[in-house]
């Protein structure tokens, strides 16, 4: 099967699916990590709301994706960043999302933990301290009222007006001693979102984890792990070992997540990421590949996803959802390659043409003729008709 495409030098080249779709298992029994993904909405493409202002969530297709990374073993990170929250997803759907979330986690047996944060708050305007507290208060409980574990999102507000990490410190602390059980902190580094550069006080990455990590250690009881995403190897397994026992390492390295998640003589990472959203059968399989200690096979299963996720979370990374998306879409878990707030052009043409190779190289076209006629779509959107490709 063939298809051409375009590449960076502009040119259309002629390429042959490998066509090796590798069998991974489809079974939900792993145990040797804890492992959620954070996971993407589906737009409704019919809808009459305007993408630029929101658009609407298509909640059917939406909660299907879900079902199938429960059926996988995954627990669900409900209302993240990749769910395009904050970046199109207001805190109104957002509610919406964690409560019929939670209520199909329920219903099929899956872990799910959502994020609280403070978005409802005007992103544009300076607010107090007691104001985020609030905030945070108000959507800690809406979560807890759910039955959802809590996510403690970093805040876009708080990184606006806090001045110092003691700021950070009486925040945390605050929202800590009222939680009913252990929550997941969220570090998220200024690649994937730039307003929140200088999290925990400092713009010296090593300052800011020494501050985080004496609230980790002063509300250990309240903290079931932290997620970082710094997409920086040593600095995760530097915080690692400095962790309490207690206290779980969730990566958010979509760059180094093999190493991380298999660990070292020392510790090991779980995991909360975004990739898993794209690669969650070969994940899946990876994982139980570790419960049996095979890490050749496990490493071997991972390895060719590696370059896929690098290029979805390439520069700028906040624009990784449009490659998420577009996985799902070639994989026939949505019809249509439409984003909440028009973020499927996000990327380029010659950036998703790569991706599709890629995904390829990896064995997750899970249906590579439909793979092909969607890839097609794309491409007779940009231009490019349907007689300059080819098909064997």
């Amino acid at each position: 099967m063939k298809i051409t495409l375009p590449n960076e030098n502009r040119q259309l080249v002629s390429y042959t699916l490998k066509q090796q779709e590798r069998v991974f298992s489809s079974t939900n029994h792993f145990h040797s990590r804890r492992a959620y993904s954070a996971a993407h909405v589906v737009a409704d493409p019919l809808s009459v709301a305007q993408p630029v202002l929101g658009g609407e969530v298509d909640w059917e297709a939406t909660l299907a994706y879900r079902r199938s990374l429960w059926q996988l073993g995954f627990g669900v990170a409900e209302a993240m960043d990749t769910a395009q929250r904050g970046m199109g997803l207001s805190w109104e759907h957002a509610k919406e999302l964690i409560a019929r979330s939670a209520r199909e986690a329920r219903a099929c047996g899956g872990l799910i933990a959502s994020g609280a944060g403070t978005d409802q708050l005007d992103q544009a305007k300076d607010h107090s301290v007691d104001a985020i507290i609030a905030a945070y208060e108000q959507q800690v409980d809406y979560v807890e009222s759910h039955g959802s574990k809590v996510i403690l999102m970093a805040s876009r507000a708080l990184a606006r007006t806090a001045q110092s990490p003691e700021m950070y410190k009486a925040v945390y602390g605050r929202l800590l001693r009222q939680v009913k059980e252990p929550v997941i902190l969220h570090w998220l580094g200024e690649m994937f979102d730039p307003t929140l550069t200088g999290y925990w006080g400092s713009a010296d990455v090593e300052r800011a984890m020494d501050a985080c990590l004496e609230i980790i250690h002063l509300y250990a009881d309240k903290i079931d792990g932290i997620k970082i995403s710094l997409l920086d190897k040593d600095r995760e397994v530097t915080m690692r070992n400095r962790l309490p026992q207690s206290v779980r390492m969730y990566t958010g390295d979509d760059f180094h997540y093999p190493d991380l998640i298999k660990g070292d003589s020392d510790r090991y990472s779980d995991a909360l990421l975004g990739i898993f959203d794209a690669i969650a059968p070969a994940a899946a399989s990876a994982f139980q590949a570790l419960d049996t200690n095979d890490t050749h096979a496990y490493e071997a299963i991972l390895a060719p996803t590696v370059p896929l996720a690098r290029h979805i979370f390439e520069a700028p990374t906040y624009a990784y959802k449009t490659g998420i998306v577009f996985m799902a879409y070639l994989n026939g878990f949505q019809d249509h390659f439409r984003m909440i707030a028009g973020a499927e052009g996000a990327r380029s043409v010659i950036h998703l043409a790569k991706l599709f190779i890629l995904a390829d190289d990896a064995g997750l076209l899970t249906k590579p003729e439909q793979a092909v006629q969607r890839m097609d779509n794309v491409l007779q959107g940009a231009g490019i008709s349907q007689e300059v490709l080819s098909y064997e």
